[in-house]
């Protein structure tokens, strides 16, 4: 019994993550649905701009902690820093249904945006510890279909704010992700890659201090190339996560009751699809040649592109929702090899630190995008923006096909 358990407990721990990860982009997404409701509250936010004012502090406090989440998970226990962030995001969603000022709410996401950081570097290093190249893209893409998840649950923060109010919607999730941390602290555990053998005559080896850890990995020209074209396709990633309701809203006449769903459920659903098909197909055709899996995200961003132009500037809820399909498939295809192919290209001692790196510079973009769409939208020009995303997502497409060469699939 003991072995088979060892045997499946890789895919529990996947499980255990996929909640996780829901709770982690539910927890965010359902602010951006929330707005309408929030604002009848607290008045600033009756202003797009200061909306997305808002939605950038998370992910600017977000993208100056990751690299140095990712440093802290590559030396101490992933599974305390994963329970730690879990149990202080869901205190501070609880937290938030007492705001009653505009500064309180900023603060409390400034809060959301550091614990939130220690999650993703965390998870996706002990899952890609856990799974071999044979399934490392599949496990992965699988705890990526718990974010899916959580940002469709967050499209329904409107619904759950005209049932219960805005402020019982933040105190029930909070309670939820803190019994859930409770949960982790029994059945999860650490697991770390076997280390090489050390010769009995010599003396251990020195840990890697953080700044030379950092040196390694900005020395590599091939994680400098996944860095911009994760960054780059990350701007596109988070204006739908922010925005796309918003769009929606405006571009079909229809309440943001709708247009939430249709919007986040349409996209998760799609990465789900992608996920499935990314997942297989990369961790197959690495087997036959090592950029398969650069292949099977180039594939991805592919489909990213005209469906942005088509979110953008099409019309009616058959382009929307079009549209929003094929993005989705596209970004899950993506969104699951990220990190399968980090491992091509950084040993496993580093790769907490360099998907840190990763988060900080995508999310800055994404924060910077986020405002901009903002103003955008302020001015009538929300949709023409969608459009212009497109082009920076064929750009991280270019770089991702021309710059990278694996030699291995998992690099020591």
């Amino acid at each position: 019994m003991a072995k088979k358990l060892e045997k499946i407990y890789p895919w529990i721990v996947v499980a255990l993550l996929w909640v996780v990860a829901l709770l982690n982009y539910m927890d965010r997404q359902m602010l951006s649905t929330m707005r309408e409701y929030i604002a009848m509250d607290i008045a600033e936010l009756q202003s797009a701009e200061a909306f997305g004012v808002l939605m950038g502090i998370f992910l600017w406090i977000y993208a100056v902690v990751s690299p140095f989440a990712g440093t802290v998970a590559d030396r101490l226990s992933r599974k305390w820093l994963i329970v730690g962030s879990l149990t202080v995001w869901s205190a501070v969603t609880l937290l938030m249904g007492y705001c009653t000022t505009f500064t309180q709410l900023k603060w409390l996401r400034g809060f959301m945006g550091i614990s939130e950081a220690l999650y993703i570097p965390s998870s996706l290093s002990l899952i890609a510890d856990y799974h071999s190249g044979k399934s490392r893209s599949l496990a992965v893409g699988i705890h990526m279909t718990g974010l899916y998840l959580g940002q469709a649950l967050g499209g329904f923060g409107a619904n759950f704010a005209k049932a219960l109010s805005w402020q019982q919607t933040f105190h029930w999730f909070g309670i939820i992700g803190i019994v859930y941390a409770v949960i982790l602290i029994f059945c999860l555990k650490e697991a770390r890659p076997a280390a090489a053998p050390v010769k009995t005559d010599s003396k251990p080896a020195a840990k890697e201090s953080i700044w030379k850890s950092f040196g390694l990995i900005f020395s590599n020209i091939a994680f400098w190339a996944i860095l911009f074209f994760f960054a780059s396709s990350s701007m596109p990633g988070w204006a739908t996560k922010n925005w796309l309701p918003t769009l929606f809203q405006g571009s079909l006449d229809i309440p943001m009751e709708k247009a939430g769903p249709i919007a986040t459920i349409t996209i998760a659903f799609a990465s789900f699809i992608g996920v499935l098909i990314g997942g297989p197909l990369s961790d197959k055709w690495v087997k036959k040649n090592l950029k398969g899996r650069i292949y099977t995200s180039a594939i991805g961003l592919g489909m990213m592109i005209p469906a942005l132009v088509l979110i953008g500037l099409g019309h009616g809820i058959v382009a929307a929702v079009a549209a929003g399909l094929i993005f989705g498939i596209g970004y899950g295809m993506f969104d699951t090899n990220n990190m399968p192919i980090l491992c091509q290209f950084v040993p496993g001692r580093l790769r907490a630190t360099a998907y840190g790196f990763m988060n900080t510079v995508g999310v800055a973009m994404g924060a910077v995008c986020t405002q901009v769409l903002g103003r955008m939208q302020d001015g009538g020009h929300l949709g023409a923006a969608f459009a212009v995303l497109g082009i920076v997502t064929a750009l991280a497409l270019l770089v991702q096909l021309t710059v990278l060469k694996p030699t291995t699939d998992d690099m020591q």
